[in-house]
Formats: C-alpha cells, sequence, structure tokens
C-alpha cells in the first residue's frame, strides 16, 4: 500500500495527473488477466474481445 501512496504523492507534486488513466487501465487489464487464469469467466471475457 505504501507504494501506492508515494505514487500519489509524486504525482501531485509533479503534476503527472495524466497518468492516473493509464494507472488505472493497467489496473483493471491486470485483474483482468488474474480473474481469467483457469476460471469458468475466461470464455465469457475472451468474447469482449
Amino acid at each position: 500500500m505504501s507504494f501506492i501512496f508515494e505514487l500519489w504523492a509524486f504525482m501531485r507534486a509533479r503534476k503527472k495527473y495524466w497518468l492516473l488513466p493509464i494507472l488505472i487501465m493497467f489496473a483493471l487489464f491486470g485483474g483482468l488477466i488474474i480473474l481469467t487464469q483457469g476460471s469458468a469467466v475466461a470464455p465469457f471475457v475472451y468474447t469482449i474481445f
């Protein structure tokens, strides 16, 4: 959790708010990949793409 707080503090101090949507998309895709590893949800996720 401290990594997230440090990253947020960096973005606030350096005014790098444009990084936030990129990080959110990385987190969503990472969660999607973890969710589809060997689960019953995988066929439904593949139909989205």
